[in-house]
């Protein structure tokens, strides 16, 4: 669906955020069973949801992502490493077309990761540090936020590539990226939810002295 430019000015870009991804990240951590079992599982389960989608038209495949819980589990160079074992482990089942590879990772893992962080960051520097703030602003209406953002993102690189325009997007793919967002918010947010309050030492980003002490 893209042209020769846009495969290889992805794949350098990927080459690139690759680079600084495995030079930053907090990769040790993967040495410790308990947190591989949980990195490992959580790519596994991601893998079933992202192979539960709609079809709208070619190239426009609608799922859940799991960014913003992979990001609150193991921080943005992980979850950019696990979205992309899930990305290339669906690949495998599906018969991805394996030249976009580079692509599809900056649109559906890096990107969606780098806009949960931001998320994150905003809501810790803007707002209070606090369990609800947490869950509902972060968790909940953040995982919807970054579907949605993802969605738009997506869109308008379809447009800018000439596969679509962006008045078919706008009418057949960017409305049914909302309703996605509603489902991904209610999902993220009960799974982190359940994480903080029986295994809050599994969600890398929390911290109890911040969001429950002498709240």
């Amino acid at each position: 669906m893209f042209d020769g430019v846009w495969l290889w000015g992805g794949g350098v870009v990927a080459c690139l955020t690759l680079i600084w991804l495995f030079r930053s990240g907090r990769w040790s951590e993967l040495k410790r069973p308990e947190r591989f079992n949980l990195w490992l599982g959580t790519a596994v389960a991601l893998m079933l949801v992202w192979r539960m989608k709609a079809g709208v038209y070619p190239g426009l495949d609608l799922h859940l992502l799991g960014a913003m819980v992979a990001n609150l589990l193991f921080g943005p160079q992980l979850a950019m490493g696990l979205l992309g074992v899930v990305l290339i482990g669906v690949g495998l089942a599906t018969g991805m077309d394996w030249q976009s590879l580079a692509l599809n990772w900056l649109f559906m893992a890096a990107l969606p990761v780098a806009i949960a962080e931001g998320i994150r960051r905003f809501a810790a520097w803007r707002m209070p540090r606090h369990f609800f703030v947490y869950v509902f602003v972060v968790a909940f209406f953040g995982s919807a936020a970054t579907v949605v953002l993802q969605g738009l993102a997506a869109a308008m690189l379809l447009a800018g590539a000439g596969v679509y325009s962006m008045d078919f997007l706008s009418a057949n793919y960017l409305p049914y990226c909302l309703l996605l967002g509603f489902s991904e918010a209610w999902l993220s947010g009960a799974v982190i939810t359940v994480m903080v309050i029986y295994r809050p030492e599994w969600v890398a980003s929390f911290d109890d002295r911040l969001y429950l002490k002498n709240k």
